[in-house]
């Protein structure tokens, strides 16, 4: 369905974005990923699915580099026609404990990238009559939980960046959509999971299930291939006419 259609994916050397970008591999579409650590064991995987794959290490939180990212994607591929915005960071404390220059790294990487990496992809999409652009939002950008204040606060922002996009791009082939997924186990997640067991000396397995027990209704983790086919479905023409929607795959979290 995606052959000769090029996807970056920020933030997907690990988890959501990971198993997005192998998702969109299988559609046929080439592939630039992102991210922090071990690159060559994910260009292996993705490039298993049979596509061209290209490594870019930006920065996400400094517009310059990712300038020089989409200017490297463009540069391979000769444009990107697929937009995921993935990459993010957590930090956990209540607002008055909350170390400012976490709330700041948190606000640039999880909402001002997504914003810089929009506005550099949309002339090509624009000039081409087609693009999606994919932001990985959270049940956080829907609802709120304490002590999560700039990430509850930057995914709010990129769903309302997603509504943005949308209407601005409505009568063109260009969409821009959110995902929301509740609880993944990735391993920001799994950070959150230790602390809990540490923190209340319990079990790992009993924390994991506390932690499901408190958000997700349906008491199991959304999965990465779960989140990459609703990508896929963005990407495809059944979805032509979804625009600006925060479509939230979180076991029942938000319908509480």
């Amino acid at each position: 369905m995606l052959k000769g259609k090029t996807a970056l994916v920020t933030g997907s050397t690990s988890g959501i974005g990971l198993g997005i970008a192998k998702a969109l591999a299988r559609q046929g579409a080439n592939i630039v990923l992102n991210g922090f650590g071990d690159a060559e064991g994910p260009q292996a995987e993705v490039t298993a699915c049979g596509v061209k794959v290209a490594y870019h290490g930006a920065d996400m939180s400094k517009p310059s580099e990712i300038e020089d990212m989409m200017k490297y994607a463009a540069a391979e591929f000769g444009r990107v026609d697929i937009l995921v915005n993935n990459a993010g960071i957590q930090h956990v404390a209540r607002i008055e404990n909350f170390p400012v220059e976490r709330w700041d790294a948190i606000i640039a990487i999880n909402l001002s990238s997504a914003f810089h990496a929009t506005r550099l992809a949309l002339p090509a999409m624009q000039a081409a009559d087609w693009g999606r652009i994919i932001n990985v939002a959270s049940t956080h950008g829907l609802v709120g939980s304490p002590e999560k204040s700039a990430y509850v606060a930057a995914k709010h922002g990129v769903v309302g960046l997603t509504k943005v996009t949308a209407l601005e791009n409505a009568t063109s082939g260009v969409t821009c959509n959110a995902i929301c997924p509740g609880w993944v186990l990735t391993p920001l997640v799994q950070k959150q999971v230790d602390a809990k067991a540490t923190a209340l000396g319990i079990p790992v397995q009993e924390a994991t299930q506390l932690l499901l027990a408190e958000k997700e209704p349906s008491m199991q983790f959304t999965t990465p291939e779960e989140l990459g086919a609703l990508a896929v479905f963005f990407c495809s023409p059944a979805a032509n006419n979804v625009r600006g929607v925060a479509w939230n795959m979180d076991g029942g979290w938000t319908a509480q």
